[in-house]
C-alpha cells in the first residue's frame, strides 16, 4: 500500500538514528520507511531511540517549555513508526516529568525549574551603582507608536489585498510597487511641493537603506566627500562613511546650515550635501530662504547633489509647512521621505525622489538582491493614501503633537522660565537651552529618576572641535526633548520628571 504523509499537526525535527535510514528525521517530511512495526527487541530499540531523542531535545532547551508536540498519530505517520511506539514514548516522558498531556490541549513540553546556583565561595565585590532602566523615554527617534491607526490600516490592507493582481507577489519592479509610487507622486506634489513622476520614485526599507543606496551609487560615480550639518544623527554620518565617502561638517546657526561654506577652499572637493532644510535635526530651525536659494544655486553651478532628508515635514504647527527644497532644483536634489514619523518606524517604508540621471544606477543596485522589501505594506500604504486615510491621520496627529508641544512649553514657562525652548514651530521634538556646564549632570539626574533624554552634544559631528564656540546660538549645553515619543498615558509623567531634573536658575 502506498505510504502517505501526514498533512495535519506540527513539524518536529528529531535526531533519531535508525537502521537503514539517515540519522536526522523531520516529522512532517515523511520518510517512506516503515520502522518499529515489528515486536520484541526491535520495537523496544526504536522506542528507546525515540524517547532518548525527545528527552535530549527538551534537556538541551531546543524544545522550550510549553512547546506543543505532534499527536502520536501524526508523529508516527511522519516518522514511519507504529502509533503505539510513539504513544509509549510519550507516556514514559510524561511519567518522568519531561512532558505533560492533557485532554484537549495535546502533549506539551513541561515547565521545569532551573537548578539553584551554588553559593559563592567568597563575597564578591559590590558592583558600581548604575541608574535603573528608564521608566520614561524622551529620546529623539520614534513617534508615538501607540497612536498607530490600526483599524484604518487594517481596512486599507483588506481593500488592497482584494484588488491586488497575482503578479504583485513576484519579484516585481526594482523601484517598488507602482501603486505606491503613483500614490506618492500625487501626494508629494500636493502636500510637499515635490516635482516628480512615479518613474523617478524608488521605494526602500527605511531612510537608512535609501541613504546607503545613494552612498554606494555616489561612490561609484567618484564622489569622495559629502557635506553634512555639524549637528545631526551620527548613524547617518556613519552610513555615508561606510560607503567610502568622507563627511565634512557645515556650521549650523539660527538660520540652519551655513551652505556658503560649500564654496570654501577647504571644501572645494565636496560635490554632495546632506541637509534637513524643513526642520534641521536636532536644533529645529528651518533653512533660511536665502540659504535655500544659495544651495540650489551651488548645486546647479557646480553639478553638485543635494540629499534632502524631509523626515517630519508634515508636522508644522504655527504657520504653513515649509515646502520641499527639491522643488527649486529637481535635477540636483534627491528628496528623501519616510513613514517613520508619520506612521511608525516599524513599517520600514521610505522613498527616494531621484533626478533622472540617477534613476538607472539606483534601481540597478537595488535589484542586486540585498536591498529588498515586502510588498504588502507598500500596497496598504498606497490604498491608505488614495482613500484619504493618510491625510486624515496626519491632520489628527498634527493636532495631537501640537497639544503635547503646548503642554511642554506651558510647563516650562510655569516651573522653569529660565530655560529657553527652541525649534518648536514644527516636528516632534524641541531643544532646551541649559546653563553652561550643566548638560551632563542634568542627563545623569534624569537617568537616576528613570527618564531617558539626550543632550545636544550627542548629535555634534565628531570633526567639530569642542574647544571652539558652539555653532548653536546662546551656548552649547542643551537637551533634545522628543515630546512625540511617549505613549499617551506616559507623557504627563515624563514631563513631570523632566521639570524636576532641570537645573535651577543661576
Amino acid at each position: 500500500m502506498e505510504k502517505t504523509w501526514a498533512i495535519s499537526g506540527v513539524d518536529l525535527h528529531l535526531d533519531l538514528p535508525r537502521a537503514g535510514a539517515d540519522a536526522g528525521a523531520v516529522a512532517g517530511a515523511g520518510t517512506g520507511t516503515e520502522a518499529g512495526t515489528g515486536t520484541g527487541a526491535g520495537e523496544r530499540g526504536v522506542r528507546a531511540s525515540l524517547t532518548d531523542a525527545l528527552r535530549e531535545a527538551v534537556r538541551s532547551g531546543r524544545l522550550a517549555p510549553g512547546t506543543r508536540l505532534p499527536s502520536s498519530r501524526s508523529l508516527a505517520a511522519d516518522l514511519g513508526l507504529a502509533r503505539n511506539t510513539v504513544a509509549d514514548a510519550y507516556g514514559e516522558l510524561v511519567a518522568e516529568g519531561w512532558l505533560t498531556a492533557r485532554q484537549g490541549s495535546g502533549t506539551r513540553v513541561a515547565a521545569r525549574t532551573a537548578p539553584p546556583r551554588p553559593a559563592p565561595a567568597h563575597r564578591r565585590a559590590t558592583p558600581p551603582r548604575t541608574p535603573p532602566p528608564p521608566v520614561h523615554d524622551l529620546r529623539a527617534g520614534p513617534c508615538d507608536v501607540s497612536s498607530f491607526p490600526r483599524a484604518a490600516w487594517l481596512s486599507a490592507a483588506r481593500r488592497a489585498m482584494t484588488a491586488v493582481p497575482h503578479e504583485a507577489f513576484g519579484y516585481g519592479d526594482g523601484r517598488g510597487r507602482p501603486e505606491l509610487r503613483e500614490a506618492l507622486a500625487g501626494y508629494l506634489a500636493r502636500a510637499r511641493g515635490v516635482r516628480t513622476t512615479p518613474e523617478r520614485i524608488v521605494l526602500c526599507a527605511g531612510f537608512s537603506q535609501g541613504l546607503a543606496l545613494l552612498g554606494r551609487v555616489l561612490r561609484q560615480r567618484g564622489v569622495r566627500s559629502m557635506g553634512v550639518e555639524s549637528y545631526g544623527l551620527w548613524i547617518h554620518h556613519d552610513i555615508v562613511e561606510r560607503a567610502g565617502i568622507r563627511t565634512a561638517p557645515l556650521t549650523v546657526d539660527g538660520h540652519g546650515a551655513r551652505v556658503a561654506e560649500l564654496d570654501d577652499e577647504a571644501r572645494r572637493n565636496v560635490r554632495s550635501v546632506l541637509l534637513t532644510p524643513a526642520h534641521q535635526f536636532p536644533t529645529g530651525v528651518p533653512l533660511h530662504p536665502d540659504r535655500r536659494a544659495a544651495v540650489a544655486d551651488w548645486a546647479s553651478r557646480t553639478g553638485g547633489l543635494i540629499v534632502e532628508d524631509d523626515y517630519d515635514g508634515e508636522f508644522r504647527y504655527d504657520r504653513q509647512p515649509v515646502g520641499a527644497l527639491q522643488g527649486l532644483a529637481p535635477e540636483h536634489v534627491v528628496y528623501c521621505g519616510t513613514a517613520s514619523k508619520s506612521l511608525a518606524p516599524g513599517l520600514r517604508l521610505a522613498w527616494l525622489v531621484l533626478p533622472e540621471h540617477l534613476v538607472a544606477d539606483v534601481v540597478d543596485l537595488r535589484r542586486s538582491g540585498e536591498w529588498g522589501m515586502g510588498v504588502l505594506d507598500q500596497l496598504t500604504l498606497a490604498e491608505f493614501i488614495n482613500s484619504g486615510g493618510y491625510d486624515r491621520h496626519i491632520r489628527a496627529m498634527r493636532l495631537h503633537y501640537r497639544r503635547r508641544r503646548d503642554d511642554l512649553v506651558s510647563a516650562l514657562a510655569r516651573h522653569a522660565p529660565h530655560i529657553r525652548v527652541t525649534g518648536i514651530a514644527a516636528g516632534l521634538h524641541a531643544g532646551l537651552e541649559l546653563p553652561p556646564g550643566t548638560e551632563h549632570a542634568t542627563i545623569q539626574a534624569a537617568a537616576w529618576r528613570g527618564l531617558a533624554v539626550q543632550g545636544l552634544s550627542a548629535f555634534r559631528h565628531a570633526a567639530v572641535d569642542e574647544s571652539t564656540p558652539s555653532p548653536v546660538p546662546d551656548g552649547r549645553d542643551g537637551l533634545i526633548v522628543a515630546y512625540g515619543t511617549p505613549a499617551k498615558h506616559a507623557f504627563a509623567g515624563a514631563l513631570e520628571t523632566l521639570i524636576d531634573v532641570l537645573p535651577p536658575a543661576s
